[in-house]
């Protein structure tokens, strides 16, 4: 999509995302997550191994490449060019060549070949204001078959806009205090000023505006959910 009113979204990946010494230590901040879940999920929606994955929002790649050892063709998209070069070292490293990258993000990826399995999309989303959300999860479906799975985790609030007072401060005094080693109070206040979490009671209608059954949920601390779909 190239209209001019479309924005661009490598302004919108936070720059950190940008910046090598960040994703250097990108791993650690993150606490090393482990994709395994999603990767379970995707299995029990019927995801065959002779699948092709597309992992939106990529980052170093954790769940790009422990799909690959689950799945025939993993694409790894990410808009960043320091966390695409995280990943195409692993992946050369590792000898992965059913892995793929591709310089593109939600609204900019465009898939090459017959429709794919499965979408996966971990904490990347929220850059995107609502407006953008739709349009990211209508292209979503079109990229997937009938009845492919999309794995959605994010940083989505699941109170009243009246508590958001209370789960904020119960949020932020759990914060990590060292910035090395994980996000910190500040992270936590950066990222609601500036980016773009939404509400569970919009998300959830913009999922099936856009041609998806949710098959399940689960929300943690009331800040993070993850969503299994299926596309109509």
């Amino acid at each position: 999509m190239s209209e001019p009113w479309m924005p661009d979204e490598l302004l919108h990946a936070g720059p950190e995302h940008l910046d090598p010494a960040f994703v250097a230590g990108f791993d650690r901040k993150q606490g090393y997550p482990d994709p395994a879940d999603d990767i379970d999920a995707l299995r029990e929606r019927g995801v065959g191994a002779d699948a092709t994955v597309v992992d939106l929002g990529a980052g170093t790649g954790r769940f790009a490449l422990a799909a690959a050892d689950a799945f025939r063709r993993v694409i790894a998209v990410d808009v960043s060019p320091a966390m695409l070069r995280v990943i195409e070292e692993r992946v050369a490293e590792a000898g992965l060549a059913q892995v793929e990258t591709a310089r593109a993000g939600f609204l900019s990826y465009d898939h090459d070949g017959p429709p794919v399995d499965a979408v996966h999309t971990r904490h990347a989303l929220h850059q995107l204001p609502d407006l953008w959300k739709t349009m990211a999860l209508e292209r979503i479906a079109a990229v997937l078959r009938p009845g492919g799975v999309l794995r959605l985790r994010d940083l989505i609030y699941d109170f009243a806009p009246s508590e958001a007072p209370a789960v904020f401060s119960a949020w932020m005094a759990g914060a990590a205090t060292d910035p090395s080693a994980g996000y910190t109070a500040e992270d936590y206040a950066e990222h609601i000023r500036t980016e773009h979490s939404t509400y569970r009671w919009l998300l959830e209608p913009m999922l099936d505006a856009a041609g998806f059954d949710i098959v399940h949920v689960a929300y943690e601390a009331r800040l993070f959910g993850t969503y299994t779909c299926v596309k109509r």
